[in-house]
C-alpha cells in the first residue's frame, strides 16, 4: 500500500544519528526539502543505521507518524538506500509495513514494576558467572519449570533476524502472526531449542533464585537490573508504520534471510 501524505508536498522531519556523515546529510536534505519538527511532520525521515531507526520508532511511538529510513550506517536492515535526489517521488511510491511492538512488564527484587516497549525483542540475561534459572509459563500454564541458561528472549518477526537469529532462533515472516521464544545457550533441558508462539500469547518468566543468580531484562536498548518476574505480551494497541521503497520491501528482506547460505 502506498504512503498517503496529507498533501502533495508532505511536511518532513529529518532525524539523524550523531555521526558526522548523518548530520551532514540531515543539513543538506533540510536545505533541499525543508524541515519541521517530528510533532509537526507528516513523515519522519531517519538518517543512520538500524539503531537510529529503532530510536526513531521509540520516540514516535505515540505520534502515529510513518518513518522512512535511509541507510548511513552499517547493516541498514530496516532502512532504504541513501539518495538525496527524488525523495518526494520515493515517498509517494513507498510501501507501508506495520509493526506491533512487545510490552515488557518487569518486577525487580525490590518489588518495583517497570513497563517498556520493544520493537525487536525482550531478552533476559544472567548478570553473574552462574547460569540463570528461569521458569517459563505461556498463557498461565507452566511450560518449563526450570530452564538453566545464559538467557532467553521473545522476538517479534521484525526482530527475528537480529539477536534472535544470532541465538539460533527462527526467522519469522511478518505476516505469520507468531513470536519466537528462543533460549540463549541453554544448559538444561539440553534438547530444548525454543518455541513458536501465537502473537496473542502471554509469556511469563520467573527468576527462581534472583539474589544468588541475578538476571537483567532488556527491551531493545532499555535494561532493568535484578528482575524477579518478567511478563511479555504484544502491545496490540500500538501500530508503527515504516515506509520502504518497493525494491527494498521488509517482507522480502526477511524472506531472503532464510536462504542465505
Amino acid at each position: 500500500m502506498a504512503a498517503r501524505p496529507s498533501s502533495s508536498s508532505p511536511r518532513l522531519a529529518f532525524v539523524s544519528a550523531p555521526t558526522p556523515a548523518a548530520k551532514a546529510a540531515k543539513a543538506r536534505l533540510e536545505k533541499r526539502y525543508g524541515g519541521v519538527t517530528p510533532v509537526e511532520a507528516d513523515i519522519v525521515v531517519a538518517l543512520g543505521g538500524d539503531g537510529l531507526m529503532l530510536q526513531a520508532l521509540h520516540r514516535n511511538m505515540r505520534r502515529l507518524k510513518p518513518i522512512y529510513g535511509m541507510n548511513l550506517g552499517t547493516v541498514g536492515f530496516l532502512l532504504n538506500t541513501y539518495k538525496e535526489t527524488g525523495l518526494l517521488q520515493r515517498l509517494k511510491k513507498a510501501r507501508q509495513v506495520a509493526l506491533t511492538p512487545l510490552r515488557m512488564v518487569a518486577v525487580n527484587t525490590r518489588g518495583q514494576t517497570t513497563e517498556v516497549l520493544a520493537i525487536n525483542e525482550v531478552s533476559l540475561l544472567r548478570s553473574s558467572r552462574q547460569t540463570a534459572r528461569i521458569a517459563v509459563a505461556v498463557d498461565g500454564k507452566k511450560r518449563l519449570p526450570e530452564l538453566h541458561t545464559d538467557g532467553v528472549l521473545v522476538a517479534t518477526p521484525a526482530g527475528s533476524t537480529a539477536y534472535n537469529l544470532s541465538a539460533h532462533g527462527p526467522i519469522l515472516p511478518l505476516g505469520a502472526g507468531l513470536l519466537a521464544l528462543t533460549p540463549i545457550n541453554a544448559f538444561r533441558p539440553r534438547r530444548w531449542r525454543g518455541a513458536l508462539l501465537s502473537r496473542a500469547s502471554k509469556v511469563e518468566f520467573t527468576i527462581l533464585d534472583p539474589r544468588k543468580r541475578p538476571v537483567a531484562a532488556a527491551a531493545d536498548s532499555v535494561e532493568i537490573a535484578n528482575v524477579a518476574k518478567v511478563t511479555v505480551t504484544e502491545a496490540a494497541d500500538i501500530r508503527l508504520v515504516l515506509l520502504f521503497d518497493p525494491e527494498h520491501d521488509l517482507e522480502e528482506r526477511i524472506l531472503k534471510e532464510q536462504f542465505v547460505p
